[in-house]
Formats: C-alpha cells, structure tokens, sequence
C-alpha cells in the first residue's frame, strides 16, 4: 500500500511540475531562475522608493532634531515593539515554510503559511489603533494638529514623513498579506512541490523585504525620543 502511495506521489508531482512549467521556458530551473531573476530586480526598485523616503527624512531630522525627538515621544512605543517583534516571528514562519515546500510537507507549509498571513494582520490592526490615537490626540497633519511644544511646524513635518513612511509600508504589508493567502490556497491544492516551489520562494522574499523595511522605522521613528531606554 505505501508503494502504491509513493508512486500516486511521484504522479502528482511530475504532473503540477509539468503544468506549472510555463511555454517560454524548457524547463523548471530556467524558470525558477528568471522568476527569483524578476523578483530581486522589483526588490531593487522598492529598496530606491523606500530609500529616498529615508533619506528625506534623514536630512530633515538632521535640520531639526530636537522638533522630531519631541515628536517620537508620542509614538506608542510598546505598540511599534510589539510590531516589531510580530514581523521577526512571522518571517520565521515564512523561513519554515519555505523549508517545509523543499521537504514538500504540505501540512506544515500551509500552517506556516497561516500563521505568517494571521501575524502581519495582528501588524496592521495595531498600526490601526495607532493611527486612531494618533487622530484622537490630534497628531495628524493638517488644519486639525495641535503641539503644545516647541516648533511646531517642524513637529508637524516628523508626523508627515511618519505617516509616509509607515503608510506605504502598511500598504506593502496588505499586499504581502495578500499574497501569502493566496499562496497558501494554492499550497493547500497540492501546488508546490520540491521541484516547483519558486513563488513561495518570491513570495517569502518580498515579506523579508518588507520586515526590513520596518526594522530601519523603528528605530527612527520610535527611539529617538526613548534614548535612555
């Protein structure tokens, strides 16, 4: 009986490996390389939009470091380390399960594959209750800011590059929610197999890039005003 299991296996595989071959390529591994090929080039791409964000808010933080030092204070700070903590374990998760794709454990490969897709929801339901209160306490730019300190225009730029800054990484974080889900639906199907496994691959690799990302905002955004911690 295990024989003829192994062998319904071995069918399986050789058939998802020979549909999910796409016409211009002659085999998987030319595939797989032009796909993982496409993938760091679009990671270059995010790495320049990011980077000049940064670098913006670098230089004003330069030009005025005592208006955003007061501004980081009201960060909520065991949220963003909370967060910061949610990212690390799911991209351990996202490691197991591509891990678990190579070995072709389907089980663990959609399980890990879930807990990534609920972790980085727990990630941006907390960025929400932080914009809440960030409304509430009237930090957001615009006719309706308040700041009772010192400089508060250049207050008001720090909030401005914040919400930037953790906008569009927020917006990365949906689409890489997105993108694990329906990873993990195709997992689910028998999709992936040892030879075939390169959009979970892709996949795992934008979800680091997008956990690197937060790991250069959080220091910036939410320590500069914690030092003596």
């Amino acid at each position: 009986m295990s024989a003829i299991s192994h062998v319904h296996d071995l069918v399986r595989r050789r058939t998802v490996d020979v549909h999910s071959l796409h016409g211009q390529f002659a085999e998987l591994d030319q595939q797989r390389e032009a796909a993982s090929l496409g993938m760091w080039v679009f990671l270059v791409t995010e790495v320049m939009f990011f980077g000049g964000m940064i670098t913006g808010y670098v230089a004003y933080r330069s030009a005025y470091p005592e208006a955003f030092r007061l501004g980081s204070i009201h960060m909520l700070f065991m949220a963003g380390t909370l967060n910061t903590a949610i990212l690390i374990t799911a991209s351990l998760f996202m490691v197991l399960a591509l891990h678990a794709a190579k070995l072709d454990n389907r089980k663990v490969l959609v399980w890990c594959l879930i807990a990534a897709m609920f972790l980085g929801i727990c990630f941006l339901s907390i960025k929400g209750y932080e914009y809440w209160d960030h409304w509430v306490e009237h930090k957001v730019p615009g006719a309706s800011f308040q700041w009772d300190g010192p400089d508060p225009r250049h207050a008001e730029l720090f909030f401005v590059l914040y919400f930037f800054l953790t906008g569009f990484h927020a917006l990365h974080m949906i689409i890489g929610v997105t993108a694990v889900g329906i990873i993990a639906y195709f997992a689910n199907k028998g999709r992936y197999t040892p030879e075939y496994h390169n959009p979970v691959e892709n996949v795992a690799l934008y979800w680091h890039f997008v956990d690197i990302v937060w790991i250069f905002l959080y220091p910036m955004l939410y320590l500069i005003g914690h030092r003596h911690l």
